[in-house]
């Protein structure tokens, strides 16, 4: 079992708060990544669970046992950081069992654990060279069999892809996937890159100013964000958001009056939903097409288009100023200052309130 509870945890610097009071709890064999924008506490957080930080005020407990004060040395936790912090002058077989020397661990069980390692992470035939002799990507699995070694209760990752070509990114995501899988580990992640928060995580924690925005399966936060942070934050590209009051509400849902000059009836309820309401609509590429014949249409100038192959973004502005992108086949590009019409599509639709929370489907539409 590797389980983590956060209760109450903040951190603060000469007086400048940087976590605010953080919950969050860390079941055992979950892959959990903490995303958000710069400087929005992730790292810190991070540090913090593995005791590279002190605590201002509230608690961490692994397994039951408050580690709050504990040194980082004796909580049971390896961190590979975002540099692989290898000796240059050891080969990667040294590198990798220096820390279980060091602890005078039993050389015959040192050097199992370092072959297992070893043939997880497909570095057998490198265990003789130097780290000047392997590529960026056989580095980072280097300090990542670093701590595999270890065997300990939770990974800590501050993130470790960033230093990596795109290319090399992909590829390493698909190796700690499979490693997550393989060794059946609790882990905790740590990235802006949300392409890596969405297909690594079992559950996914935004950040924003210290704080967490919201908890959930990748696939909750994109389908059902909380706010228009994490809506706008999750998603490539990014959802597109059109101001606008509210024209009508009923138990079904509401019609709202958009800036951009048309109306749409969205299946959506809330208790700040009132007749003249200021909301946010939110809709993702790939829930607007072109309008057909007897279609709500929505007007916009078309401005760029960036084709891709299998798919063509088409970049929109609407009559009120706001850019949209529409995700269309990889064969179809607009014209730059073309005037086209848009169909939203409603079901896909998302409602922010003047707060910035989301408004909810009425639950016998959700059924």
């Amino acid at each position: 079992m590797a389980t983590l509870k956060i209760r109450n945890l903040q951190k603060g610097f000469e007086g400048l708060s940087i976590i605010k009071g953080i919950d969050l709890d860390v079941h055992d064999r979950e892959f959990v990544v903490f995303v958000g924008p710069s400087g929005c506490g992730k790292s810190t957080l991070l540090r913090l669970i593995a005791g590279l930080e002190e605590v201002t005020e509230g608690s961490i407990e692994l397994d039951g046992r408050d580690i709050t004060q504990v040194s980082p040395a004796k909580r049971d936790l390896a961190m590979v950081f975002q540099t692989y912090a290898l000796y240059p002058h050891m080969s990667v077989r040294k590198n990798m069992s220096f820390a279980l020397d060091l602890a005078g661990q039993d050389k015959a069980l040192v050097e199992k654990k370092v072959s297992e390692a070893a043939r997880i992470l497909e570095l057998e035939p490198l265990l003789e060279r130097k780290p000047k002799q392997l590529s960026g990507g056989q580095r980072q699995r280097v300090a990542i069999g670093r701590a595999i070694v270890r065997n300990p209760k939770i990974f800590l990752f501050d993130e470790p892809l960033s230093n990596l070509d795109a290319a090399l990114r992909v590829q390493m995501r698909l190796e700690l996937s499979r490693l997550h899988k393989e060794l059946q580990a609790t882990m905790i992640y740590v990235t802006h890159d949300q392409v890596e928060a969405m297909t690594l995580a079992d559950k996914v924690v935004v950040l924003n100013g210290g704080r967490v925005e919201q908890v959930g399966s990748p696939l909750e936060l994109y389908h059902a964000p909380a706010n228009l942070f994490v809506a706008g934050f999750l998603g490539t590209p990014k959802m597109g958001f059109l101001a606008g009051k509210v024209a009508a509400v009923d138990s079904a849902g509401c019609e709202v009056e958009l800036d951009a000059g048309t109306r749409i009836r969205l299946p959506r309820v809330g208790p700040n939903l009132t007749v003249g309401s200021p909301v946010t609509l939110g809709i993702r590429p790939e829930h607007m097409d072109l309008a057909q014949p007897g279609q709500c249409q929505l007007s916009v100038i078309a401005d760029v288009s960036e084709r891709l192959g299998s798919d063509t973004f088409c970049h929109v502005r609407t009559d009120a100023g706001e850019p949209l992108t529409l995700r269309i086949r990889g064969d179809l590009a607009s014209q730059y200052g073309e005037r086209l019409s848009l169909h939203l599509d409603a079901e896909h639709c998302h409602l922010f309130d003047a707060a910035g929370l989301a408004v909810a489907k009425p639950l016998r539409a959700a059924a």
